[in-house]
């Protein structure tokens, strides 16, 4: 199975809602990786950063599968076949497959964060390599299989909900850092249609202050060469969310500032 391409994500807005946000995951997993593994050997300062960041990846991916798990696929579940049905018990299955992982990884990465042996560091990157492999391919699953059945029988409220959820553990002072993630892979025709469904204050607010923190959470993250958004730290900031409400949640940023 292969996720989501740009032909099949512009047939339904929620499957091309959620191959944006899938994109972070993979995107966040696998620079966690090698950013871990190209950290300073005893550099604990370099390594609590990337701890920081890890912990914030994790709730965005619990945050995001707990949506699925508790907002979607119980309503589309009375609409599906026995088969189909069958693809939301895989779905469960490996969310919680990584859950075990995320939690293997997040004991290790508090050890070298308090310790940042080489050792360490050489386990924790190959734990990290296998949860990357293993969260690929459960998208690539989630995308090829049961997103149609998401978009064929899951009315727009229910949808709504699964981002409301996302929101509701978004501190404000990181929903520019969100949007930033975002639209950090987002295609041209992609970034023009997601901006233009926030309200004017939301875009300018974007514009003259969230880009600059986003660039500052990136350096902070990624290091010097770090003109990408940070790793794991907005992840779970909007996971989840459909562009509605990601409108509401520019407006409430908009209140607060970045």
């Amino acid at each position: 199975m292969t996720p989501i391409d740009q032909a099949q994500a512009g047939t339904h807005p929620y499957t091309r809602e959620m191959a944006m946000i899938h994109r972070i995951f993979r995107r966040e997993s696998r620079l966690m990786t090698t950013l871990v593994a190209a950290a300073p050997a005893g550099d604990t300062e370099r390594a609590t950063v990337l701890a920081g960041a890890w912990h914030l990846y994790v709730l965005g991916l619990h945050v995001h599968h707990t949506g699925e798990d508790e907002l979607l696929w119980p309503p589309l579940r009375p609409r599906l076949t026995d088969d189909e049905a069958g693809r939301l018990a895989l779905m469960e299955a490996q969310h919680h497959a990584l859950d075990e992982g995320l939690a293997r990884i997040t004991g290790l990465m508090e050890r070298w964060a308090t310790d940042p042996a080489e050792e360490t560091r050489h386990v924790l990157v190959a734990a990290l390599h296998e949860h990357h492999d293993l969260l690929c391919a459960h998208l690539d699953a989630e995308e090829g299989t049961v997103m149609p059945l998401v978009a064929a029988h899951v009315g727009p409220e229910q949808w709504r909900a699964v981002g409301e959820r996302g929101l509701a553990d978004t501190p404000r002072n990181r929903l520019m850092i969100a949007l930033g993630s975002i639209l950090e892979d987002a295609s041209a025709s992609e970034r023009e249609e997601f901006l233009s469904r926030l309200p004017l204050p939301a875009r300018l607010l974007w514009r003259l202050a969230g880009q600059r923190q986003y660039r500052r959470e990136m350096r902070r993250i990624r290091g010097a060469a770090g003109e990408a958004p940070p790793t794991g730290t907005a992840v779970g900031t909007m996971a989840g969310t459909t562009a509605d409400a990601a409108t509401d949640a520019a407006e409430r940023s908009g209140a607060s500032g970045p």
